[in-house]
C-alpha cells in the first residue's frame, strides 16, 4: 500500500516584526495579540483591506516608526539619526517639528532632495 500524497496548502507566516513594518506600523503600540502571535498572508491581506480600528488609529496618531517618521517629514531615517531622533514619534511630535523648522531638518531636507536629483540624473544616463 503506498501513501497518496495530498497537496495541501500551508499558509505562509511571518513574525510580528515583518508584519508590522509592511502595515508600517511600530511594533511596540500594536495589541498584545499581534505582537505575541503569528501573522498569516491571509490575516496580513485583511488588516491591509480592512484595517481594524487599532490599526486605523495607529496609523493616524502613531507613535510611527521611524520609516514613516522620515518620509512626513521630507528626510531619510539616517538624517533622523543624525538629528538626535531614534525613538518613535507621534502626528503631534512629527507636526510639532515641522512647525518648528529647525535648522537640521531644513538641512536634512535638501540632503535629501540632492540625493533624488542625483539618482534621477543616474536614471537617465545609458547604460553602457
Amino acid at each position: 500500500m503506498t501513501a497518496r500524497k495530498t497537496s495541501q496548502k500551508t499558509s505562509q507566516t511571518m513574525k510580528p516584526a515583518t508584519a508590522a513594518k509592511k502595515l508600517d506600523v511600530y511594533l511596540p503600540a500594536t495589541p498584545a495579540e499581534f505582537q505575541e502571535g503569528v501573522v498569516s498572508r491571509e490575516d496580513l491581506n485583511a488588516l491591509q483591506a480592512d484595517p481594524p480600528e487599532w490599526l486605523r488609529e495607529l496609523r493616524r496618531t502613531g507613535p510611527h516608526p521611524r520609516s514613516v517618521v522620515a518620509a512626513r517629514l521630507g528626510v531619510s531615517i539616517s538624517g533622523l539619526a543624525r538629528a538626535g531622533i531614534t525613538e518613535a514619534l507621534t502626528t503631534d511630535d512629527i507636526e510639532a517639528i515641522r512647525d518648528e523648522n529647525p535648522d537640521w531638518l531644513e538641512h536634512e531636507r535638501a540632503t535629501q532632495a540632492e540625493v533624488r536629483r542625483q539618482e534621477a540624473e543616474l536614471k537617465k544616463k545609458p547604460r553602457p
